[in-house]
């Protein structure tokens, strides 16, 4: 996308490549750069499986535009906060798996109301379908009346 709200151009004139933060841009060189670290930190981030870019068929890094957040913020825990390798990356990791999981929540939470819009419709259609000529029973035992009833037999009585 461009600033604009509207889709970059390939060169040809065809169709937009549309980017995102996920898209696999950056060169190790570039990605170093924006990240304001040294592309042997970057190699190291690698190995050691905190920041993973994506990999060319020729095996060479491509780092997104979230990698590179992912790197920055490996800095400043490391630098600011003082925390080692080894506790960023179980942070990441459990970052990951907290947004995994409201991930998984936020589907529940549509299956449930999707379930009770279901259950409303069918209760409608259940109460749709009683007898209107039915009347409500009253508990005899209640009072100490006796109503007797009998049907007319023809006319007579």
């Amino acid at each position: 996308m461009d600033g604009r709200g509207g889709r970059r151009q390939h060169f040809t004139g065809g169709p937009a490549y549309e980017l995102t933060e996920d898209s696999p841009v950056y060169v190790i060189s570039v990605a170093a750069q924006l990240s304001g670290l040294h592309p042997q930190t970057l190699r190291q981030y690698d190995r050691l499986g905190l920041v993973s870019p994506d990999r060319t068929p020729g095996r060479g890094r491509r780092y997104s535009a979230r990698d590179i957040d992912l790197l920055r913020e490996v800095q400043r825990l490391s630098q600011d906060e003082g925390i080692n390798l080894a506790g960023i990356k179980r942070i990441i990791e459990l970052e990951q798996q907290v947004a995994a999981l409201q991930s998984r929540v936020a589907e529940l939470q549509q299956a449930v109301e999707g379930a009770a819009v279901a259950m409303q419709q069918r209760e409608a259609q259940v109460h749709a379908s009683y007898r209107r000529d039915l009347v409500p029973y009253e508990d005899v035992h209640s009072s100490s009346a006796l109503v007797v009833w009998r049907p007319k037999r023809g006319g007579n009585r």
